[in-house]
């Protein structure tokens, strides 16, 4: 049998499957893992299914930057949710979610042996596709609340740089950017002549009145700015498989070629049930995250007896907190122990890229209040009880 690749071999595992099949082990854990909405698609994305199977044509390939009206109606979902104009230098493309978005722009922009900025504790999959691409993820940590450092990403630049990732509201640890320090790392990649790749899949997801701000806004940042989304979490579509990119112009062929090879097209009955989704708009996801934020009230409230045990940063937007524990031991071994003994699961840190210590993220999105109390008494006690 053959052997992997030294490249693949060198991308790391998703962490979540594994945490899955332990889950599945143990029959009653309450998983406080994978990021997800409690909540359905709203009803208009729904009725625009008949819509789609209507026209028998809706069954052959289909544009492969995305149907027009999808494009016209995510023209103007940017211009009002994010202030970003589509012009003569940028364009939409139309993904199978964001993280497909991630790996057209890395392709699109990179050669074997090129360098990504990347903010630690990173997103795994931006870390897995960079490796996949052959470049070189070049990890810049964060201050202790995990709020970004321009001078420290400044000074990792190099030669080989093509690009600095930020993601904001942040997954994995819920920090909110502020548009001055954003301001700060699109400036810079203007004046370097690098891309600024910014992952919004959480926009919507912000508290305490702290605002989202998207770099793709800034005057004079449509030639170097990526701007991915997704409607995975806002409108419940994690399965349906929709996002979109907003990229300079002199982009879209190289991500057309990209996607042309990949997926052709993204899956149009999913473009038709995002039309719907824009068609309830942003109101729907900004309903339930009342209810998300609840539960995060909820959820800082119960973890307060662990304030001698672990460090919880601020974390105002997203639905994860990221939780430093004050132990010497292992994270995926601890979290073995939560799930086998405790039934409540969580994400250990190193797929995120924290090596220095134990951390374990939360992820509180996909839970009703009652049962997010129950998952959260469970963490409480086993860390208690175990370190």
């Amino acid at each position: 049998m053959s052997t992997l690749t030294s490249r693949m071999q060198a991308v790391q595992s998703p962490l979540i499957p594994i945490i899955g099949e332990l889950i599945r082990s143990n029959p009653g854990t309450i998983s406080l893992g994978q990021g997800v909405v409690y909540y359905d698609p709203p009803p208009e994305a729904i009725a625009f299914l008949p819509e789609f199977l209507a026209d028998a044509d809706n069954h052959k390939y289909k544009p492969v930057q995305g149907i027009a009206p999808l494009l016209e109606a995510l023209e103007v979902k940017l211009k009002t949710d994010n202030n970003i104009e589509i012009n003569e230098k940028n364009c939409i493309v139309v993904t199978a979610g964001s993280n497909m978005a991630f790996m057209n722009a890395i392709l699109a922009i990179s050669n074997p042996g090129d360098e990504i900025i990347l903010q630690t504790p990173y997103y795994f999959n931006h870390e897995m596709a960079i490796t996949m691409a052959s470049c070189r993820p070049i990890l810049v940590p964060t201050d202790p609340n995990y709020q970004l450092r321009p001078d420290a990403i400044a000074q990792a630049i190099t030669e080989k740089t093509k690009a600095i990732v930020t993601i904001s509201p942040n997954n994995p640890t819920g920090a909110v950017y502020s548009q001055e320090v954003l301001q700060e790392v699109n400036q810079l990649c203007g004046d370097r002549g690098i891309y600024h790749i910014s992952d919004e899949a959480y926009e919507y997801f912000t508290y305490n009145g702290v605002k989202h701000i998207s770099p793709g806004s800034f005057p004079h940042s449509s030639e170097h700015t990526i701007s991915l989304y997704s409607f995975s979490k806002a409108y419940g579509f994690a399965s349906w498989r929709i996002g979109y990119m907003v990229i300079p112009k002199h982009l879209l062929g190289a991500v057309k070629k990209v996607q042309d090879t990949i997926l052709i097209c993204p899956p149009v009955i999913s473009q038709y049930a995002a039309l719907g989704a824009l068609q309830a708009g942003s109101g729907y996801c900004k309903n339930h995250i009342q209810t998300i934020a609840t539960v995060r009230q909820l959820v800082l409230d119960s973890l307060k007896p662990l304030a001698s045990l672990c460090t919880i940063a601020p974390a105002d937007g997203a639905f994860y907190f990221l939780l430093k524990i004050h132990t010497h031991l292992n994270a995926f071994e601890l979290v073995e122990r939560l799930i086998r003994d405790y039934q409540v699961a969580v994400i250990p840190g190193t797929t995120f890229g924290m090596s220095d210590g134990c951390y374990l993220r939360l992820a509180y999105g996909a839970l009703q209040k009652e049962t997010a109390a129950i998952g959260i008494e469970r963490l409480v006690r086993g860390l208690q009880s175990i370190l």
